[in-house]
């Protein structure tokens, strides 16, 4: 596991947007923070480290938003979701057989459908409003194979 911190949201989405580049079809992101902590100003910074141009907003209510860039990013917000079938009828799993990268906001509760494989980052906040303490802890061979690019990639923000 590697710990970041980040003075402030533009250093979260830069952090995100260095993610971008080590970003692979099929990968698994989970985010993990309390409200407000920094998930989709994270994603923010990976939709525009992969090329996308557009606005990105948190899912919340749509539950899923698609990206296109690079490589197509689809958001989800699993927050409003209490059950693990309610995850599966998402269809996940289709969206990451097409190639895209999965990065899932509250993602403890895929944890156990998509965790075996991702990139685990949990959000929370620094000595004042604007600080966040990201960590980034890899599962999976595929994420193992690239612990040497996270860890360059965590460097101050």
């Amino acid at each position: 596991m590697i710990s970041a911190r980040t003075g402030g949201p533009a250093g979260t989405e830069a952090l995100g947007e260095a993610l971008a580049g080590l970003l692979r079809p099929g990968d698994v992101v989970l985010l993990i923070g309390g409200l407000g902590s920094g998930k989709t100003t994270f994603v923010k910074g990976v939709a525009r480290g992969l090329g996308y141009g557009g606005d990105v907003t948190s899912p919340t209510f749509t539950l899923c938003h698609h990206y296109a860039g690079r490589l197509d990013l689809v958001h989800v917000d699993l927050w409003r979701l209490e059950h693990r079938s309610e995850i599966l009828d998402l269809a996940l799993d289709e969206e990451l057989e097409d190639g895209g990268a999965l990065v899932v906001e509250w993602g403890e509760a895929a944890a156990p459908l998509y965790g075996s494989d991702a990139l685990v980052v949990r959000f929370s906040w620094g000595s004042d409003e604007h600080e966040r303490l990201i960590s980034l802890e890899w599962r999976g061979e595929s994420w193992e194979s690239r612990s040497c690019e996270l860890a360059a990639m965590a460097g101050p923000r």
